[in-house]
């Protein structure tokens, strides 16, 4: 069985320790002889090992995702972990991988509402599917877009900005972000449409305390008005998504964990506007038109050299450069 190590985790493994890269490769040539040896994880289809980081030198416990197709594994996420599970003879033990329900934190700590476990575990899917098919379709046609995202955030890191927030991650944005920790950009522009961009968790708690800032002050000022004269230009339930830009969080797509619904924030005050797309329907959209470029209608995919440039973003002095993308 052919084995891929996708190139964010081959940047990862090269940040967490001189022995990582060794431990992956020796992972990846076990999973071309077992490929069923990991355990189902919280995202539907990725499968979860663990690596005893003690088998092997400046290396910690790893806890690495795999998907595993028709004819090859690709390795989609790879993490530290705190403590390592049972070994075996090899060093690799199984186990049950990235959390996405939320539970197991510190007492205190709000939780993703699990009311209804199979609508939870639907969207789970829905967003791992269309994420999938998006960086399918950047893998082959836009390397350089596909080399900017980052890997998947941790629980640990997506724990710690909920408690930074004090709002609960909904379930599909814990599942994107398990995924994709954000969109470098490569230098260039975002790859979702309008050549908008994945946030960064950093950029992420930024935004949303800057935002939160904002309607404080107007609350102040609004103190005295009847409540129908008040403005609001800031929910506590609004969580950024989506920014301008790799590098510009002027405005961009939020997703209210209240209703479940993005919308647009701008931090220059303006009114923001609630869509009626859902995260999983965006996502859905995004993917559908790299898929079929001739059906797209918001936007238009298309390529500068091994970039995605949406046709709506495109700098003048590059149009001559921009092909379109072909289905």
């Amino acid at each position: 069985m052919h084995v891929e190590i996708e190139p964010t985790v081959r940047d990862a493994a090269a940040r967490l320790g001189g022995g990582v890269p060794y431990a992956l490769k020796a992972l990846a040539g076990r999973l071309a002889d077992e490929p069923d040896m990991g355990r189902p994880s919280g995202l539907p289809g990725i499968l979860s090992v663990t690596v005893d980081g003690d088998m092997f030198e400046d290396c910690p416990d790893l806890s690495v995702g795999y998907v595993r197709e028709p004819d090859r594994l690709r390795i989609r996420f790879l993490r530290p972990v705190r403590s390592p599970g049972s070994p075996t003879a090899a060093g690799v033990d199984t186990e049950t991988g990235p959390d996405t329900s939320g539970e197991g934190r510190e007492p205190g700590r709000a939780s993703v509402p699990s009311a209804d476990p199979a609508t939870a575990a639907l969207t789970v899917r829905q967003v791992a599917d269309a994420w999938h098919r998006i960086t399918d379709r950047l893998r082959h046609h836009a390397p350089t877009s596909y080399a900017a995202l980052r890997a998947g955030a941790s629980p640990a890191a997506l724990a710690a900005l909920e408690a930074d927030l004090d709002v609960p991650l909904p379930v599909e944005l814990r599942a994107l972000w398990l995924l994709t920790s954000g969109d470098d950009g490569g230098g260039g522009p975002g790859c979702l449409p309008g050549n908008r961009a994945l946030m960064s968790l950093d950029a992420v708690a930024a935004t949303y305390r800057r935002e939160r800032d904002f309607q404080a002050r107007e609350d102040a000022r609004d103190a005295g008005r009847p409540e129908g004269e008040r403005i609001t230009v800031w929910k506590a339930s609004r969580i950024p998504v989506v920014a301008l830009g790799p590098f510009d969080t002027t405005s961009g797509l939020y997703l209210d964990a209240a209703t479940g619904h993005l919308g647009r924030w701008s931090r220059f005050g303006d009114e923001h506007e609630e869509e009626l797309d859902t995260l999983v329907t965006y996502l859905e959209e995004t993917a559908d038109m790299l898929e079929a470029p001739a059906l797209a209608t918001r936007d238009r995919p298309g390529l500068i050299d091994g970039t995605l440039v949406w046709l709506s973003g495109v700098d003048p002095a590059q149009e001559d450069r921009w092909r379109p993308l072909t289905g």
